[in-house]
This record gives C-alpha cells, sequence and structure tokens, in this order.
C-alpha cells in the first residue's frame, strides 16, 4: 500500500487486497505468551526475562554462576551467556567481571521491546504497568484515528472495517473477538502513514491483547463498545477529523473505566506491585 497523505480517490473501481493478521492462541484471560523461538539460549532469556518482569527476580539480584545456573536450565555455559547478553542488551541485567550479572531497575528496561513487552504480560496476573498502556493510548490513539482520517486509502478503510465485522461476529467468543479488536486499532496506525505511529501497535501487542482481553470477557462491555468502534470508522469513513478523534477518546475512557470496574470488582488478578 502507497504511503503519502491520501488526497482523493481516483474514479472507477478501486480492488483492495487486505492482509488479515493471523490469530494467535491465547493461553488465560491474563496471560499471553507467543511462541517459544527454537533457540536455546532465547528460550532462557524468555524464562529468566519473565521472571524479572514479574518481580522474582528483584533489582539488584546477583544471578547465580554459569555453573550453577547452566544446570537450572540444563544447557550449557554457552547458551546461558548468550541468553544473558540477550537480557543485557535490553537493559535487564548488567554483567560486571567481579561481582556477576545483577538485576537492573525497571528504569534501565528498554520497556518498548517486543519481548521485554511480552515477558511483562506473561504472568498469571495483569501488570501494573497495564495503567500506564492505557495513559499511553489516550495519547497517541485518538491522533491517531484523526491522522487516519484524513490519509487512508480506500483499502485501509476497507481494512478497519473488515476488523470491526470480524469484531461483531465474534461477539461472545473472547479469543476471536480480542485478535479483531487488536487489527482494528492496529489498522488504524497503519492507517496514518507516520512513520513512527505506525510501529506503535506492533510494540505493544501482547499488552493490548491483555488489556482487551480483560473487557472483551465481560459480553455486556464488549457489546457497548461495538458502537463505539463503528462511531470511530465512520468518522474515518467521511473524513471527518475531529469527530474521529473524540469518538476514540471516549473508546478509549470506556476500556480505562471498564478495566477500573473489573479490577474494584476482582482486584486478587491484578499484581499490586509495579516493581519500580
Amino acid at each position: 500500500m502507497g504511503h503519502a497523505p491520501h488526497i482523493g480517490e481516483p474514479e472507477g473501481k478501486v480492488i483492495c487486497i487486505l492482509t488479515i493478521m493471523p490469530n494467535a492462541t491465547l493461553a488465560n484471560p491474563v496471560s499471553y505468551r507467543p511462541p517459544s523461538k527454537s533457540s536455546l539460549h532465547t528460550q532462557v532469556a524468555e524464562q529468566l526475562g519473565s521472571q524479572i518482569m514479574q518481580g522474582k527476580l528483584e533489582p539488584g539480584f546477583i544471578l547465580p554462576n554459569e555453573t550453577v545456573l547452566g544446570m537450572q536450565f540444563g544447557v550449557s555455559r554457552t547458551v546461558l551467556r548468550e541468553a544473558i547478553k540477550v537480557l543485557a542488551s535490553k537493559g535487564l541485567v548488567e554483567v560486571r567481571r567481579k561481582t556477576g550479572t545483577r538485576v537492573r531497575s525497571n528504569t534501565d528496561w528498554n520497556s518498548l521491546d517486543p519481548e521485554v513487552l511480552s515477558w511483562q504480560f506473561s504472568g498469571t496476573g495483569v501488570p501494573a504497568v497495564l495503567a500506564d498502556l492505557l495513559e499511553l493510548r489516550r495519547l497517541i490513539e485518538p491522533s491517531a484515528a484523526r491522522f487516519a482520517s484524513l490519509r487512508a486509502t480506500t483499502c485501509e478503510v476497507e481494512a478497519i472495517g473488515e476488523a470491526l465485522r470480524d469484531m461483531e461476529q465474534s461477539a461472545g467468543a473472547p479469543e476471536r473477538s480480542v485478535e479483531a479488536d487488536l487489527r482494528f486499532h492496529l489498522a488504524i496506525l497503519e492507517a496514518t502513514h507516520n512513520t513512527f505511529m505506525r510501529p506503535f501497535g506492533a510494540l505493544v501487542q501482547a499488552a493490548l491483547r491483555a488489556s482487551f482481553l480483560l473487557t472483551n470477557e465481560d459480553n455486556a462491555a464488549y457489546r457497548r463498545t461495538l458502537g463505539m468502534h463503528r462511531r470511530v470508522l465512520e468518522a474515518i469513513e467521511n473524513k471527518l477529523p475531529d469527530v474521529a478523534e473524540q469518538a476514540m477518546t471516549k473508546l478509549i475512557m470506556q476500556n480505562s473505566g471498564d478495566i477500573q470496574e473489573l479490577k474494584t470488582r476482582s482486584p486478587h488478578i491484578f499484581n499490586q506491585s509495579s516493581h519500580r
């Protein structure tokens, strides 16, 4: 698809080729883990990274030496060293010759790294950073809807509409509705044609899935938001930037409210510590 700002539609028929994102399997309502990579060192890095994200390995903790840690994971020193390099590159640990490998504070983490994000949401509870994600969405997505209403091509509008139709058809099926919901928001980000805004959705897919799955499991709340999603689509279709921005703001505020209500009803599923 082109990336020049959309000015007007040419006359005649437009053939759209829609690329639909493959569905992912969700393990449970508050735990999403992407498929494990084939390499051993990546699997070890994932396990250690998840423990750090969940606060099981706190900042300042010094990991066991290579011999002990290698035995615990059943891997060679070479594999373990490669795993530690991965964690170090993401700011999760620091390696010092005399003191060993130390867990770093979350202020040092590369929080927008896709794997770091997925590790944060890989546990059995909802991490405190979900609130930060919602704040970020309130800053970015209303503007994205505005830009999409000005720049989206016919094919991109159709992709947003296709995602919404899938959302409507998957009501009552949380896992399917989550993937359709995610595609809806990613398609809008894509339609901004903004080099830096478009990758936002890809970076936080795991976090968005956790957020959507929490709210989409409440069938009444989910059906309520379907109309709000449609108002966003209609504003983009009709090239109404102010309306699109306002509609997306209301949608995200509703999502925030639904999560807060769930937190009040079921506080046990939320992790209380943000490990800061």
